[in-house]
């Protein structure tokens, strides 16, 4: 019997975004799910299929994208030598050519229009910026989901540290009172991109973030700490976080950024009520995350 279902290409399927969606899509069960990695051969059995994909060599798209309905991108400001927009404009050119009718592009918040060019965070407007090329990009239908503060960077990223005081917590360049920081748990991302693929009308050419919280940092001490930890908090300045480990100058600065204007850069409950209804469960709150993947 043939498969009728569509078929949705994901980028990132070994991460944790692009692996997200491809749990979600699998769970929605209405879609064949190919993922999409530079080492197929590595990820066997990872969706329905598994074919490879370079963001770097474009002339590997066209056979990623065959026989597609939609794709998923999201792009690793990260990993050494990348231009995210290069990338992304060969996967819009690349999924016109093949057909694709729905694209979903994970992005982050406009920091450079959002403070009126007195910040730059360029892990954030790198990606807003491509926001206008998927919009152009004449597809049937285009989203654009927005991924939040991880709750995963408390135990990855920004594990808690030994601190001089012999305590066990984090330095960080912001205020800890201040709540402005959507958070989430970022495999569930996948809820939204799988929604938004099923309900392509009401998703079209919308903003959908993932926001399971919205807190300060004392906040989140707090929460962890009512679980029986002992984390403590020190605001330290930029300049120095700075010094702190490779990439904490891009972190503090945008740690300046929510202080002053929130991660999403506004408070956005339209769009955090439409990107639940379209994942069709409410996303986790923090303290349920951190019960269960922060023991004491």
């Amino acid at each position: 019997m043939a498969d009728d279902r569509k078929l949705i290409a994901v980028f990132g399927a070994t991460g944790q975004q692009g692996g997200g969606v491809v749990r979600a899509l699998q769970a929605d069960g209405r879609f064949t799910v190919r993922a999409l990695t530079r080492y197929p051969d590595k990820h066997p059995g990872l969706a329905d299929e598994v074919v490879e994909a370079d963001l770097d060599r474009p002339e590997t798209l066209k056979a990623a994208f065959a026989g597609a309905h939609g794709v998923f991108l999201v792009t690793n400001f990260w990993e050494p030598g990348t231009d995210e927009l290069k990338q992304a404009d060969a996967a819009v050119r690349a999924a016109r050519e093949a057909g694709v009718k729905h694209f979903i592009w994970s992005t982050l918040p406009d920091v450079e229009a959002i403070s009126g060019g007195s910040m730059d965070v360029p892990h954030f407007t790198g990606k807003a910026k491509i926001d206008r090329i998927v919009a152009d990009a004449g597809f049937d239908h285009h989203s654009f989901v927005i991924a939040p503060f991880f709750y995963q960077n408390l135990h990855g990223a920004l594990t808690p540290q030994k601190q001089q005081d012999g305590s066990l917590g984090w330095a960080l360049p912001i205020d800890p009172d201040v709540r402005r920081i959507h958070m989430g748990d970022i495999s569930e991302l996948g809820n939204i991109v799988a929604g938004a693929f099923a309900r392509p009308e009401e998703a079209d050419g919308k903003y959908l973030p993932l926001v399971g919280d919205y807190m300060s940092f004392g906040d989140v001490v707090e929460t962890l700490n009512r679980q029986g930890h002992h984390f403590s908090f020190t605001r330290v300045p930029k300049e120095v976080f700075a010094t702190f480990f490779p990439g904490a100058a891009e972190l503090g600065e945008m740690f300046g950024y929510i202080q002053e204007h929130s991660y999403m850069g506004s408070e956005m409950a339209d769009e955090i009520a439409l990107a639940n209804r379209i994942a069709g469960k409410p996303p986790t709150r923090l303290a349920a995350w951190t019960q269960a993947n922060i023991p004491v």
